[in-house]
């Protein structure tokens, strides 16, 4: 009765599977070039989580951000923002202390509000293999970043048998009443046994969504996104090429904790990928290119914008970049890496001056103009088999950032020689002073050398050892650095009006750049020890604590308080550290023809972190948080009850006036059914209609514009009772 109850509740998503009769699918063969007594150590490491398969297809059907797929995952949560603009966090590190790579490229940030981080130019129902890994990040799989990786990639071209065509593909159709969500999406491809040739498309809108415990409606929630790809493969003995060109556009997305929108982005990428077993070992070789131009002002909830009404902000953003990779086994046991990699950031952030306006006019904000950041990383990587049941890893990159800018002006830029009319207009009325103190800030930022380099570098010792065929032991140490990004370098206006455009920390306060910035350097230290059953698929348990002292790290100072209540604050270096626990297991309480498998699975994550110059807490530390969830399979139905806890956030960082939030419970149930060609899914998520706020959301902008400014400032509100269904077809 249970469990038809919750059968009959909610929905999950399972892939379709290949229908009888077509042709099989072939995909680029992993050569052994050499016989090892254990898989890589890159690729079994304690420190890295891969979402499962069946938690990539559940969790997909659910969610428009693609950084929701690792909510499953110890140490992960997310700083909240647009509805497909979250920020991955792992360990307490956030957004650039995070490597975030989309089919191995790195997408720095193209927006003073980081409106478009890399995990929006990617739905998840694109992605197939979706990976985190913490501090003790192999040097191989990335740097430039303090806090570990998260990785998401498409999936590979497929290909038939010899002499065989494959037409294969899915759609799917989905609506989520919460904000009248609706998605759509589809993917079809055509190949042989040499060439493959793939179109991705999808389609995702929703409303602003509405809060738990009938509390009112989020404001500036709502959002729309198009996005299509096409993927060109060529497979040739030990060879793959790949070719993959796209274009995502988002025509707008309201930010809930921000004090402005975007309007516009359009995001347009060819990326190339190579690989290839050769009888000296592999290469890896990627190249890529992707153009975003970006554009933010006032959605309705906020004003809405017009020809004369709002603030026009504008960016224009071009990287490009190339990775080269080679495994080079050495006798038996032991392998050595060696890569090199170059990224290249062109950025132009320039705010166009309002028709009639005094304060936004009559010229162009230049906030940031010609920025340019230049990243080129080398690294070497060995790994070895010293022992019986123990691999160790040990891994030194370089990475030496050239990050430069041209010269800004305010909206009220005057010419030399004109400097009567400049006086003139910093007197006129409504001004506030704000032309005066911009004027002055881009005086002092223009007499500045604006060319810096960084020369960083990264160590990882990494050891592993299978103490038992029921307990292993990881445990290691890392230095990760990451040079400052462009706005946290460049940013120069101190008004209230031009600081408060800057900032991606949902907290309404002003942000200013620092031009003497050196790069933040954090020693990670961890341990991780994982029981399970013998064949590793009854029962786990992993605990893994963690210690992190950085230097440098890019924390704030408060400059001033506004007269609202806000406070400008500038970027500086100051020492900190970070130390918790993460928790996570699952195991099988039945498995019978009968009633089918039951796992049980939880986790739960700690964590604490100090500014140590300030004393106060880091900013947005996720309060201790976990679930329980139990999940069912039985013939073609699936089912997963999950609870979610999160306790009272009551450690805030002052300096910013972080909110405290209440803790809260969630119950979420899922279930589907397959059908030949056919899933139906069906999915209640906060089945009780909790009301809560987000511990990590910032504070409630939209709401607070909206009702002009009057009245308490809250945090962002979490969603209410949603109902999820969809359908997914495959031929």
């Amino acid at each position: 009765m249970t469990r038809a109850l919750l059968f009959a509740a909610c929905a999950v998503y399972l892939p379709p599977a290949r229908a009888a009769g077509s042709s099989p699918v072939v995909t680029l063969p992993e050569v052994d070039v050499y016989a090892a007594d254990a898989p890589s150590l890159t690729d079994r490491s304690l420190m890295a989580t891969r979402v499962s398969s069946k938690d990539l297809r559940q969790l997909s059907r659910g969610t428009a951000d693609t950084t929701e797929l690792f909510s499953r995952v110890p140490g992960f949560s997310m700083w909240n923002a647009g509805g497909i603009s979250a920020l991955p966090v792992i360990n307490g590190m956030a957004d650039d202390n995070v490597a975030t790579m989309v089919d191995g490229v790195r997408i720095q940030p193209a927006c003073p509000n980081h409106m478009n981080p890399a995990l929006s130019y990617i739905t998840p129902d694109m992605v197939a293999n979706a990976t985190v890994i913490a501090g003790i990040t192999p040097v191989s799989l990335g740097g430039d970043s303090l806090g570990g990786t998260v990785s998401v990639e498409r999936r590979d071209p497929q290909f038939a048998r010899r002499g065989k065509v494959l037409v294969t593909g899915w759609a799917r159709g989905a609506y989520h009443s919460n904000g009248s969500g609706w998605e759509g999406s589809a993917s079809a491809t055509v190949a042989n046994d040499t060439w493959s040739l793939n179109y991705s498309a999808s389609y995702q809108a929703r409303g602003d969504y509405h809060r738990g415990g009938g509390e009112g409606v989020v404001r500036s929630s709502l959002y729309k996104n198009v996005s299509h790809s096409v993927t060109l493969g060529y497979h040739k003995g030990n060879h793959l090429l790949a070719v993959t060109a796209g274009q995502s556009d988002t025509p707008y997305e309201g930010f809930p904790n921000a004090w402005m929108d975007m309007t516009n982005n359009r995001s347009t990428f060819v990326n190339g990928k190579y690989t290839g077993a050769f009888d000296w070992g592999t290469l890896e070789a990627r190249g890529y290119w992707q153009r975003v131009d970006h554009v933010m002002n006032d959605l309705a909830d906020k004003g809405g914008h017009g020809w004369d009404t709002g603030m026009p902000m504008n960016d224009r953003n071009r990287i490009a970049g190339y990775q080269i990779k080679a495994t080079i086994p050495f006798g038996r046991h032991d392998t050595l890496r060696i890569g090199d990699s170059f990224d290249h950031q062109w950025l132009a952030d320039w705010w166009p001056p309002l028709p009639g306006s005094m304060m936004m006019g009559p010229n162009t904000y230049q906030n940031i103009d010609d920025g340019r950041r230049d990243r080129l990383g080398n690294f070497v990587e060995w790994e070895a088999h010293p022992a019986p049941h123990v691999q160790t890893l040990l891994g030194v990159r370089s990475d030496v950032v050239m990050m430069n800018t041209g010269n800004v002006q305010p909206y009220d830029y005057v010419a030399p020689g004109m400097s009567g009319m400049s006086t003139g207009m910093s007197g006129m009325g409504g001004m506030s002073g704000m032309a005066v103190t911009d004027s002055h800030a881009a005086d002092a930022f223009n007499a500045q050398n604006h060319h810096h380099t960084y020369v960083n570098f990264d160590l990882t010792a990494l050891m592993h050892w299978d103490a038992t065929d029921r307990l292993s032991i990881e445990g290691g140490y890392a230095r990760k650095s990451r040079a400052p990004n462009l706005f946290e370098l460049y940013s120069w206006g101190r008004s209230e009006m031009a600081s408060t455009m800057i900032g991606w920390f949902g907290d309404g306060n002003g942000y200013v750049g620092n031009n003497h910035l050196q790069s933040a350097i954090a020693h990670n230290v961890s341990v991780t020890a994982d029981w399970h059953d013998q064949a590793r698929k009854l029962w786990e348990l992993k605990v893994q604590p963690y210690f992190i002292y950085t230097e440098n790290y890019i924390n704030v100072n408060r400059l001033k308080t506004f007269s609202d209540g806000f406070a400008l604050l500038q970027f500086a270096n100051h020492n900190a550290q970070s130390y918790g626990v993460n928790a996570s297991g699952h195991y099988t309480a039945w498995s019978s023809p009968k009633w089918g498998t039951g796992v049980i699975s939880a986790k739960v994550d700690w964590v604490r972190a100090q500014d140590l110059v300030t004393h106060t807490s880091l900013y947005h530390q996720m309060p201790t948080n976990g679930f329980v969830a139990l999940d069912e399979t039985y013939g073609n139905w699936s089912g997963r009850a999950e609870i979610i806890l999160v306790k009272r956030k009551s450690t805030v960082d002052v300096l910013r006036s972080e909110p405290r939030t209440p803790g809260y419970a969630l119950l979420n149930l899922t279930a589907s059914y397959r059908w030949k060609k056919a899933v139906f899914q069906l999915g209640l998520d906060n089945v009780l209609n909790q009301a809560a706020y987000l511990p990590l959301g910032g504070v409630a902008l939209g709401n607070y514009i909206y009702a002009g400014r009057k009245g308490a400032l809250l945090p962002v509100g979490l969603m209410g009772r949603s109902v999820n269904a969809s359908v997914t077809m495959t031929f």
